[in-house]
């Protein structure tokens, strides 16, 4: 497949847009509490919420509290890869429940290698090994060995971090429902993203006769490519000052 540059791709009053936050929107780093919206892409992303009447959404595997925290209120936020979807102007709700204490003990076990970091989502564990890539095989190991303990639990993993989520934890699924409800019912959906969980937005966009943009390196079905996400937000300044 030939890929367009996200330089000679551009927007439409029609269009919704879905974006990812970590390596997307923002570059990842070692530490995940340390990452902000720069406020040139939350100005942007404002901007275009208002002139797309309000259909803007991002779509996170962060925890849906901590992502409200950083992200601008008058946007559509969806954290746990969708498990809980957050309207503008509200506030979230009291978090879900954690996984359970057995699945809990199996990722603890993992996480005592140094380097490992559990962070909890709710129902949904992640696993990160960054700062520890020697211990990729161990936590994948844990991840697989959490996930079968339920049928309804599946394991994902993505750049240096590995899931545990329930299966309704999915991307895909989540632009599909919201593409179903206003404002995004009956516009052209345009999935931005970095990762595998990303990949599931994507094809689900494309499905729906969308368009999709893939920040950085890596496989991707998403015709369109955006270098990096520095690229990406100078993009969105640039579409939200056009489509002004």
């Amino acid at each position: 497949m030939t890929e367009k540059a996200i330089s000679n791709f551009q927007l439409d009053r029609g269009d919704a847009l879905f974006v990812d936050f970590d390596g997307t929107l923002a570059e990842l780093g070692p530490d995940p509490d340390a990452i902000k919206l720069h406020a040139d892409a939350a100005s942007a992303l404002s901007t275009l919420a208002e002139r797309l009447d309000g259909a803007v959404a991002i779509l996170s595997g962060r925890d849906l509290r901590d992502l409200a925290g950083r992200t601008p209120d008058r946007l559509w936020r969806a954290g746990g890869h969708g498990l809980e979807i957050l309207p503008p102007g509200r506030p979230p709700a009291d978090p879900p429940g954690p996984p359970r204490d057995e699945i809990l003990q199996i990722l603890r076990d993992a996480a005592r290698h140094p380097g490992v970091r559990l962070e909890l989502k709710g129902p949904v564990a992640a696993l990160h090994f960054r700062a520890a890539p020697e211990a990729q095989a161990r936590c994948l190991a844990a991840a697989r060995a959490a996930a079968d303990t339920a049928h309804d639990l599946v394991m994902q993993a993505g750049k240096m971090v590995v899931e545990v989520k329930p299966s309704s934890a999915h991307k895909g699924l989540t632009l599909e429902k919201l593409c179903k409800r206003q404002p995004f019912a009956g516009r052209r959906p345009v999935m931005f993203g970095d990762d595998t969980t990303d990949e599931d937005a994507i094809l689900a966009a494309l499905r729906l006769g969308g368009m999709a943009v893939k920040v950085g390196e890596g496989e991707s079905a998403a015709p369109v490519r955006a270098e990096d996400p520095a690229a990406l937000r100078a993009w969105l300044a640039r579409e939200a000052a056009r489509i002004g």
